[in-house]
């Protein structure tokens, strides 16, 4: 047993970081070794099924997707590659990894069903909502303005997955990042050309790889793409220093996205300045500890933050309101009539100038004092 996990070690030790490996990424990633990848990131062909050109109100025709990576005989074709390349990506995910997969309309249904089937289990569906959406030339049907990622952990029963809440908070301006994602398209000096004509027909925004990774990773860990394509995701997590592992069938966008990856320069700050990290990461202090140290004391008073509910500390840390007693919690709660209440966010506390100081901010404090941050 020793032996073998010692083996496992080693394989994963040997993994390809920050290379682009050229290949059939179903076939590659049998080599790569299980339980090896903190964050997958995928935008597979969308199977657009094109069946004539699409032409502009003056007759020219628009640069669609018609490459030859995006056409598949039928849907039971393409339903097959997707079990084959999910099944595949599932394999080399670690246990508290989670993946994001990005599709349209035409294909993240059906990628979303066999994800299922496999036992992803999706925590969001977040919508991209591309600012600049190509227009419906015929007007037939309402302009294709959106994009949906779904993001999904391994299992069901899987516990631990990162989700840099607080980061994401911050990004917003204090606000809860929701779903919606307003990110306009990749245009201007950022769109990769050759010859005056887009390098790659679906390369996706630097800014919405850079919420995928901030948001779902940490500095160090390893980010597979199995369809690298121009390499957004390799360009995004070298600027966030995460390592990436990139697979691509074409020579041609392996070249692209070499060039593009190289020309990055290496971000030199400490990577501990690069997140801010969530409360819930902090070490865990009990109101008890606060107590026990003599940050706050058997018998004083705490306050609601308008001083309007007054409660007083007992000895087994519990808090005395009227005549009922409970955790801090639980008696934030029962005054708002609510379900449940997080004590450390209500509660203030007098200082030695009778101006009032949050318990939580106390707790931050006891952290810095005894080394804990």
């Amino acid at each position: 047993m020793r032996r073998r996990a010692s083996l496992e070690k080693r394989e994963v030790e040997n993994i390809p970081l920050n290379e682009i490996i050229q290949g059939n990424c179903i076939e590659i990633l049998k080599t790569l070794p299980e339980k090896s990848i903190d964050l997958i990131f995928a935008d597979p062909p969308y199977n657009l099924q094109l069946q004539n050109e699409l032409l502009r109100p003056n007759q020219t025709i628009v640069d669609g997707v018609n490459d030859e990576w995006d056409q598949f005989d039928d849907f039971a074709d393409y339903d097959k590659f997707s079990e084959q390349w999910l099944s595949a990506c599932r394999r080399v995910l670690k246990d508290n990894g989670t993946m994001w997969v990005i599709g349209s309309y035409h294909n993240i249904f059906r990628v979303g069903r066999i994800m299922m089937d496999l036992g992803y289990w999706v925590l969001n569906d977040v919508v991209w909502h591309k600012t600049n959406p190509m227009p419906n030339f015929r007007g037939t049907r309402f302009q294709n303005a959106t994009e949906t990622m779904i993001w999904a952990k391994k299992s069901s029963d899987q516990k631990k997955y990162t989700f840099n809440y607080q980061a994401m908070k911050n990004f917003n301006d204090e606000k809860q990042m929701q779903n919606v994602w307003h990110i306009p398209l990749c245009t201007g000096s950022e769109r990769i050309k050759i010859n005056g004509k887009k390098a790659h027909s679906t390369q996706k925004p630097e800014a919405l790889l850079y919420r995928v990774i901030l948001s779902s990773s940490n500095v160090g860990d390893r980010i597979l793409d199995p369809f690298f394509g121009s390499g957004t995701t390799g360009a995004v997590a070298k600027k966030l220093q995460r390592h990436y592992i990139g697979i691509e069938l074409s020579p041609e966008y392996i070249e692209i996205a070499q060039e593009r990856i190289a020309a990055i320069p290496q971000v030199l700050c400490n990577a501990a300045a690069l997140v801010t990290k969530s409360k819930r990461d902090a070490p865990r202090i009990s109101f008890g500890q606060l107590i026990e140290s003599a940050y706050m004391m058997i018998g004083q008073q705490v306050f609601s933050k308008d001083r309007t509910i007054i409660a007083t500390i007992k000895a087994d840390s519990q808090l005395m309101w009227q005549d009922q007693s409970g955790s801090i919690h639980k008696i934030a709660a029962l005054i708002q009539n609510r379900p449940m209440f997080n004590g450390w966010e209500y509660w203030y506390c007098e200082d030695s100038h009778g101006n009032l100081v949050s318990i939580d901010d106390l707790r931050a404090r006891y952290r810095r004092e005894n080394t804990m941050e």
